[in-house]
């Protein structure tokens, strides 16, 4: 199973949640991260947060939506707001969409320790989140139902 978490800049959340993803996922399942209008390159504090939280960043990279056009996802989840009302280009075609907003961890201002904590936070969420996700029983799950639940994981 395929998972596109996409973003406005893909420099921030969609690439936190790309590494996280990745780094628990199981054979069988592989994120990859895009933004609607990339920024076009990852935020540094982003692949430090990474880093120190022991999850490889190697070949993570700010990238549009038309980098997946010919091996679109199985599933889309938005995790911005501005993402969130955007659509999802015709390629993605039957993929199955659901919105995980995260606060912007690169838009709170305040001293180093304050960003960090932001980071750091958004990170535990993402975990939280990804790690619902991959708990699912996939094999019990119609489209239908794995909608409402990627919905409630949204929530959490």
């Amino acid at each position: 199973m395929r998972v596109l978490f996409m973003c406005t800049a893909n420099s921030c959340r969609s690439i936190l949640c790309e590494a996280l993803f990745n780094h628990l996922a199981p054979a069988g399942f592989e994120a990859v991260s895009a933004g609607s209008f990339p920024r076009g390159q990852v935020l540094p504090r982003s692949l430090t947060t990474l880093a120190q939280a022991g999850i490889a960043t190697t070949g993570l990279s700010s990238k549009g939506n038309e980098a997946f056009a010919d091996n679109p996802p199985d599933i889309v989840i938005s995790v911005c707001d501005k993402a969130a009302g955007e659509a999802c280009p015709a390629y993605f075609g039957p993929a199955l969409k659901a919105h995980w907003g995260l606060e912007d961890p690169s838009a709170v201002s305040g001293d180093e320790a304050m960003v960090d904590a932001a980071f750091r936070d958004t990170l535990a969420r993402i975990e939280r989140r990804c790690r619902a996700f991959l708990a699912l029983p996939f094999d019990r799950l119609d489209r239908d139902a794995l909608k409402r639940e990627l919905e409630h994981i949204g929530t959490l």
